[in-house]
């Protein structure tokens, strides 16, 4: 992928976008955190939509409306992380204020500060340093203090990155005991990636 990349965040307008149509322009996008003067970044190629109150597998079916989802009802483009078996993830919040959706960031590839994540996150093999959604924020010092931040401003951010050639789209993973919607075919990535999670 290309180097040749101005790493700078999106327009608040990009993030604008309905839930599914976000979930794959994402794609291919970079995923930015800054901490200490230091930069990682990686590619996102794989992301998952939660479509809200009508959605069983997302936090707000129903609209429930708790302290960890109350992000959920603001503006499109702010960060949403919650804790899941000791991993924090990071979703980008969706749709309109007041209509509780968000993208899961389920994978990166690795583009920048390479070395930084790989201390961070010490791996064997290079592929599993941000191939899955607990992972990346490990490798990429993501925590639950970013909470609340928007993906249109330093310090973690989202930033124009490449076109992808081919996108697939399946089911999401994880979510057997939600009834219809674990069939809902809202996972998004990018054909024959390494860094894909499954």
């Amino acid at each position: 992928m290309s180097e040749n990349i101005s790493i700078e965040p999106l327009n608040e307008k990009f993030f604008q976008q309905p839930t599914l149509e976000l979930a794959r322009s994402l794609l291919g996008c970079l995923l930015v955190k800054e901490t200490e003067g230091r930069l990682t970044a990686g590619y996102i190629v794989e992301t998952e939509s939660y479509r809200g109150p009508h959605d069983r597998a997302a936090h707000s079916f129903g609209n429930r409306r708790t302290k960890r989802t109350e992000i959920m009802f603001g503006q499109a483009g702010l960060v949403y992380t919650y804790t899941m078996h000791t991993h924090c993830l990071i979703n980008v919040v969706s749709a309109g204020v007041d209509e509780p959706e968000a993208v899961l960031i389920r994978a990166l590839e690795p583009f920048k500060g390479i070395e930084l994540m790989k201390r961070r996150r010490p791996v064997d093999q290079m592929k599993n340093l941000t191939n899955g959604p607990g992972k990346l924020t490990k490798a990429m010092g993501i925590t639950m203090e970013d909470y609340g931040r928007k993906f249109f401003e330093r310090p973690l951010f989202i930033s124009e990155g490449i076109s992808p050639d081919e996108i697939e789209q399946g089911t999401r993973i994880g979510i057997q005991n939600t009834g219809e919607a674990r069939f809902y075919p809202w996972r998004f990535w990018i054909k024959g990636n390494q860094y894909v999670s499954k």
